[in-house]
């Protein structure tokens, strides 16, 4: 009950999701372990450098389409006080769930703590891409991280193959868990650059992972439409989501529920469920205002930053650039030099905002691409965006704290969804 009074008093002076999380571990370290042992189908853990969010909403969305009842960390939080905080607005006031299964995204640093204390029946690991390095090091080191997971998952593991580290015969020496895979074909490959392959053209060389005949892979992509293909048969399912990295995250949602529900799953509606997915949160998310969309796009490391340019075509629309250095965001801002920016040449970038809004202004004049407005002011710059752009589409991609504090304006001045 106190940790409940807590999360009120937070939403109501409009703090941020973990607060309430951070109290409740200090005075019942338990709580998570306990709460979360009483679940039939026990803990999924999603974790990786990319896509956290956006699968964990897909997988949670699938399992619900299958009749079952699913607790997450929604808001994104992924640290273990944010899966705490999203327990007390769920638990009742005796601290039970009342849910069939959890589906938990969580930081590959925090993960491993997590996994000592409540070992995830499934794990599906994304990817390992360079992504705040002042925190995690090299990526070596967070494909250490994701590995400590795997030991510690008790009844399967789906791994994205096509990553160089955790696609590796060597990621699996060890473990005894099963292990599925999930990929896209060799025509693909192309599109879905690994970190390695942003430096060279070559990934890196590395024995790969034993294959199973059961494994999950894209065969062909045409904007939103994609041909999914396992157990020997392909399945055509159009999305809602944009961006070709979302097709990619939606190939191991499939993967993951397959094996959480074997031969219970409803295949029919596991596709249905998948194509009516919308984006999760400032994830691509559109907001209308005074009759305009206005997309967020989350952007947090050079690859991610490189696939959502590559994904949406900047015509016609106005561009806002926020980039924050919280601890959230990452303090080392340099990954910002090994992101290309020539796509937006052509109708350049109305405003530049957040803390290191002068860092990414100076890195976008390298590219040659025209400055119109540069504010370290979120709203102010915001109002500037707004104002110059009226009656065009809209297009804001952010750093992980800037995109929290643009919803917060925008909320302001039109609806916008509340994630709790």
């Amino acid at each position: 009950m106190l940790g409940k009074s807590v999360k009120r008093i937070a939403q109501l002076r409009g703090g941020g999701s973990a607060l309430p999380g951070l109290f409740v571990e200090k005075i019942d370290p338990k709580f998570i372990a306990r709460t979360l042992s009483s679940l039939p189908l026990g803990v999924v853990l999603i974790s990786g450098t990319n896509g956290k969010t956006t699968t964990t909403k897909m997988v949670v969305e699938l399992l619900q389409g299958q009749g079952l009842t699913v607790f997450t960390n929604r808001t994104g939080s992924n640290f273990t006080r944010g899966v705490a905080a999203a327990l007390l607005g769920e638990v009742d006031s005796r601290g039970n769930l009342n849910a069939d299964v959890a589906v938990l995204e969580l930081d590959e640093a925090h993960a491993v703590h997590f996994v000592k204390a409540v070992k995830p029946r499934f794990a599906l690991l994304l990817n390992v891409m360079r992504d705040q390095l002042d925190r995690f090091g090299e990526i070596d080191k967070t494909a250490e991280l994701l590995h400590k997971i795997a030991e510690h998952t008790t009844e399967g593991i789906v791994v994205n193959r096509d990553d160089p580290r955790l696609g590796s015969a060597a990621f699996a020496h060890g473990i005894s868990t099963p292990i599925r895979t999930y990929g896209v074909s060799a025509q693909l490959a192309h599109m879905f650059p690994s970190d390695d392959s942003m430096r060279s053209e070559q990934s890196r060389r590395t024995t790969p992972i034993a294959q199973n005949a059961d494994d999950v892979s894209l065969q062909s992509v045409d904007e939103q439409r994609a041909v999914i293909s396992y157990a020997g048969r392909d399945h055509a399912v159009q999305l809602k989501l944009k961006g070709i990295y979302n097709v990619q995250n939606a190939v191991g949602a499939v993967a993951i529920v397959r094996m959480v529900l074997g031969n219970k799953l409803d295949e029919q509606q596991m596709l249905t469920s998948l194509s009516n997915v919308t984006p999760a949160f400032g994830r691509g998310e559109s907001i209308m205002i005074n009759g305009d969309a206005c997309e967020l796009v989350l952007v947090k490391n050079p690859s991610g930053f490189r696939l959502s340019l590559k994904s949406f075509d900047p015509t016609g629309h106005a561009t806002m650039i926020a980039i924050n250095d919280e601890y959230a965001d990452g303090r080392d801002m340099s990954w910002l030099w090994d992101v290309d920016f020539d796509s937006l040449q052509a109708e350049g970038v109305a405003v530049v905002t957040g803390v290191r809004a002068y860092d990414m202004a100076l890195r976008l004049q390298y590219d040659e691409v025209e400055l119109k407005y540069v504010n370290t002011d979120l709203a102010a710059s915001l109002d500037q965006f707004l104002s110059a752009s009226g009656g065009q589409p809209k297009r804001m991609y952010c750093s992980y704290t800037a995109m929290l504090a643009l919803r917060r304006e925008l909320a302001k001045r039109t609806n916008v969804e509340t994630v709790r």
